[in-house]
């Protein structure tokens, strides 16, 4: 498809693909991509349920806004498009759209840090600052195969609650948010938290872990840090990054 798609659709809508075309490409950035697996979906601003993925089958530093897919809830297609779906990815994301009016925005990564993490019995650590926003809104949902089974979603979208952070066990990271902004930085600090950890525990050392007292004040500032001005403040800066060094996810 071609920067046509710019002409049919709504400028909404054409900010979220813009804002979902860079998110990808902010993944691949980092290096937190999986080839062509994992997702990140937003719902298009509006009455329709109707949501933005990405086309199967192309890098993450390759999307445009123009590629990404238009799907209902049931990830049929509801715009023409040459590219298709990942039904198994879908599948996770369609279950967060449904059931979280908040979650604008679903981030699912396969990282070698959050898988790894994803398996240790105790899951995530109060090791870091990084980790104690993480743990102020976190659940965990325990591994059912790849995700292609309609009844998984019932008990995935009960794991994950009212948080904003979870960990699928023995299979990756999941971040949802009002904003792409926002699920991003939560995704940034969720994946550093399990990078610290590993690299903590790989010492060897005895560890040092933040106090509980610590921990149960964390949410309120939490709040404050990434929630008031995390996406709003990082977001734009991590667009002129890319304008500089891989642009053309707006076309």
């Amino acid at each position: 498809m071609t920067s046509s798609v710019k002409d049919l659709v709504s400028e909404q809508e054409w900010k979220t693909r813009v804002d979902l075309a860079a998110c990808y490409r902010a993944v691949a950035m980092y290096g937190w991509d999986d080839l062509v697996f994992t997702h990140i979906s937003a719902r298009i601003p509006g009455p329709d349920h109707h949501f933005l993925i990405n086309p199967y089958g192309m890098m993450f530093e390759e999307v445009t806004a123009s590629s990404l897919v238009k799907v209902d809830l049931q990830g049929n297609k509801v715009m023409e498009s040459e590219y298709d779906i990942n039904p198994a990815g879908f599948i996770i994301h369609s279950a967060v759209h449904e059931f979280r009016e908040d979650a604008k925005c679903v981030m699912h990564l396969h990282t070698p840090a959050g898988i790894a993490v994803s398996a240790t019995e105790n899951g995530l650590l109060p090791l870091s600052q990084q980790s104690l926003f993480a743990l102020s809104s976190l659940s965990y949902h325990n591994y059912e195969g790849v995700a292609l089974n309609e009844d998984e979603k019932s008990r995935l979208v009960a794991d994950l609650g009212t948080t904003n952070f979870m960990i699928l066990r023995n299979h990756g990271l999941l971040t949802c948010a009002e904003t792409i902004a926002d699920a991003f930085i939560y995704m940034y600090l969720l994946e550093c938290a399990c990078q610290i950890q590993l690299k903590a525990q790989s010492t060897g050392q005895n560890l040092v872990v933040i106090p509980e007292q610590i921990l149960a004040g964390i949410q309120a500032q939490a709040k404050q840090v990434t929630r008031s001005a995390g996406g709003t403040l990082a977001w734009p800066g991590i667009l002129r990054k890319l304008d500089r060094t891989n642009p053309g996810y707006n076309n």
